[in-house]
């Protein structure tokens, strides 16, 4: 039952937004490199307070991004920066994170006040006068988020990160992260692995194991 009222107020919250949805596929059909009326949105649907908003966000976003759950929770004030975003099941963004380009792996947590950059290359410099470079969507890196990963509060991302890790509260990362670890500094470092989590028994296995240990020695 909670599902199915869970569902309608989604669909109904996706007929809300709709019509910001339509100007931003209008945009991109017109061009493919602006994004100025996604950004306008998203800046928009971000101060939506409370649970109404949680539920006008992810409608927005289900209907622009590139995918985006309908069980996933974007918390205030969080910016989505490119269209070419995954959001997969049951993520979770705390409050003001700003997001580029990058997918994020079911299940996994985003700390607040967190920065997933598109990549490490988005400004380049030019060699003859040493001036940086302008914005170019060309240079955009979508960054890869495992599943069941944990990025702490206030981290800024550049690099994939694997399957299951956690990124400590304030890290940097600039290379990629390794699945089951624990990383953390500026710029982040190993600072421990996760024990491997058995496989769960089947009845069966239950029994052999059982009978086996119940035996008495010889």
């Amino acid at each position: 039952m909670r599902s199915t009222i869970k569902l309608i107020i989604n669909r109904f919250c996706q007929l809300l937004v709709l019509p910001m949805a339509i100007t931003c596929w209008l945009e991109t059909r017109l061009t493919s490199h602006s994004e100025a009326i996604f950004s306008f949105w998203t800046h928009t649907v971000s101060i939506f307070p409370g649970l109404p908003g949680v539920f006008l966000r992810r409608a927005f976003y289900s209907l622009t991004l590139e995918k985006c759950s309908l069980n996933a929770y974007i918390g205030f004030g969080t910016i989505f920066a490119h269209r070419s975003t995954v959001v997969e099941d049951n993520v979770y963004t705390g409050i003001y994170c700003s997001i580029g380009s990058a997918h994020l792996g079911k299940n996994s947590l985003i700390g607040s006040h967190s920065s997933l950059l598109s990549g490490n290359t988005q400004h380049t410099r030019n060699e003859v006068n040493g001036v940086w470079m302008a914005f170019s969507a060309e240079n955009i890196k979508r960054i890869d988020v495992a599943e069941n990963v944990w990025i702490g509060e206030g981290a800024i991302i550049l690099a994939n990160i694997g399957k299951g890790s956690l990124v400590a509260a304030g890290a940097v990362v600039n290379t990629n992260v390794k699945a089951n670890i624990v990383v953390a500094g500026n710029p982040a470092r190993f600072v421990k692995s996760f024990e491997p989590i058995a496989p769960a028994l089947t009845p069966e296995q239950k029994l052999s194991e059982a009978v086996l240990t119940s035996q008495p020695e010889v």
